[in-house]
C-alpha cells in the first residue's frame, strides 16, 4: 500500500470526534511565521490541534550552519505527537491552506519517525472543507495525552557531504521542487545566494496540483515524474527545495504516483549556500 494517503474532506467530516483521530493544523506563512496561529484561532476543523512548522515542526536555525527549517529534534517532536494525542496506531489527518506543502513536512516527518500506517493529507486543505461547505470550530482541543514511540529513519535523509559527493553519480535524479525563476536563479526572494544545485531537475511543487488545489490523479503523476527520472532508478531520487519543506510535496506526490519514498535533502538550498566551497548553477 502507498505511504501517500488522500481524504476528501467528503470522508472525512463522518469521522470526526471519533476514537483515535487526530487532525493536525499545519497552515503557516513564510513571509508572516504567525500568520498560521492567527488563522487557526480564527478557525479551524473541529478537533484539530495547531502544529506550527517553526516552533513544532522544525528545530531552531544555527546560522551559518544549518539551513531554514532544520528537522526536529526527535525526543521533542515526540513529546509534541504525545501532546496533540498521537498513538502508534492513531489515525492521523493533516491539512494546511490547500496546497498541501506543511501538511507534506509533517506526512514526512511523521513517516521518519516510523508511522507508516495511517497517515493521510486532507487534499485540498482547509479551502477544499469550506468549498464542501462544512463547519470550522474557535475551540481549542484538549486531547488525552498520546504515548507515540518511534525514532528516526537515518535512511531516509541525504546530507550535504554524501550530496555532494554523488553529483557526478550518472544515476542521481535531485529534485529541486522551487518554481522555475529561482532554480535559474533569476530571483531569490529569501535566500542569499540565488541558483540551483548542479545537475537537478526543476520539478515545481505546485505542478502536482490541478486548478482546484487537489492532487493529480496517479497516472498524470507518474508521467511527470518519470519525463524526469528516465531510465534512471527511482532508488537513487533526492529531492530538496528553499528548507526541507515543499520537497517533502514531491515525496508524498511520488509515493503517490507509485514510486517507492525517496530520500530528503532536508538541509535543502538554504543550507548548501552555507559552505560557499559548494558549487552552485545559475542559467542564463
Amino acid at each position: 500500500m502507498s505511504l501517500a494517503r488522500l481524504l476528501t474532506p467528503q470522508d472525512l467530516a463522518p469521522r470526526l470526534g471519533q476514537p483515535g483521530l487526530v487532525i493536525l493544523d499545519c497552515r503557516f506563512a513564510l513571509e508572516d511565521p504567525n500568520q498560521g496561529s492567527r488563522a487557526y484561532t480564527a478557525g479551524h476543523l473541529p478537533g484539530a490541534c495547531f502544529a506550527d512548522l517553526e516552533r513544532d515542526l522544525s528545530a531552531p536555525v544555527v546560522p551559518g550552519k544549518t539551513g531554514r527549517h532544520p528537522l526536529p529534534n526527535a525526543e521533542q517532536l515526540i513529546q509534541r505527537l504525545r501532546d496533540w494525542g498521537v498513538h502508534n496506531d492513531s489515525q492521523v489527518v493533516l491539512y494546511d491552506d490547500g496546497p498541501g506543502a506543511f501538511a507534506a513536512r509533517a506526512w514526512w516527518l511523521l513517516l521518519w519517525m516510523g508511522k507508516r500506517e495511517g497517515v493521510y493529507l486532507l487534499d485540498g486543505g482547509l479551502n477544499a472543507w469550506q468549498t464542501a461547505g462544512l463547519p470550522l470550530s474557535q475551540e481549542l482541543p484538549h486531547p488525552p495525552k498520546g504515548n507515540f514511540e518511534g525514532k528516526p529513519d537515518s535512511e531516509l535523509v541525504v546530507e550535504a557531504e554524501e550530496l555532494l559527493s554523488r553529483l557526478i553519480d550518472p544515476e542521481l535524479t535531485l529534485l529541486d521542487a522551487r518554481g522555475l525563476p529561482r532554480f535559474r536563479g533569476e530571483v531569490e526572494p529569501i535566500d542569499p545566494v540565488a541558483g540551483h544545485i548542479p545537475g537537478a531537475y526543476c520539478a515545481p511543487f505546485i505542478d502536482n496540483l490541478g486548478d482546484d488545489g487537489r492532487f493529480l490523479p496517479a497516472e498524470i503523476l507518474h508521467q511527470r515524474f518519470a519525463a524526469v527520472i528516465g531510465n534512471r532508478s527511482s532508488e537513487q531520487l533526492v529531492a530538496y527545495c528553499g528548507s526541507g519543506v515543499t520537497a517533502c510535496h514531491n515525496l508524498f506526490a511520488l509515493c503517490l504516483a507509485g514510486y517507492p519514498l525517496a530520500r530528503l535533502y532536508a538541509g535543502s538550498w538554504s543550507e548548501w549556500i552555507t559552505d560557499p566551497s559548494r558549487p552552485v548553477v545559475k542559467e542564463a
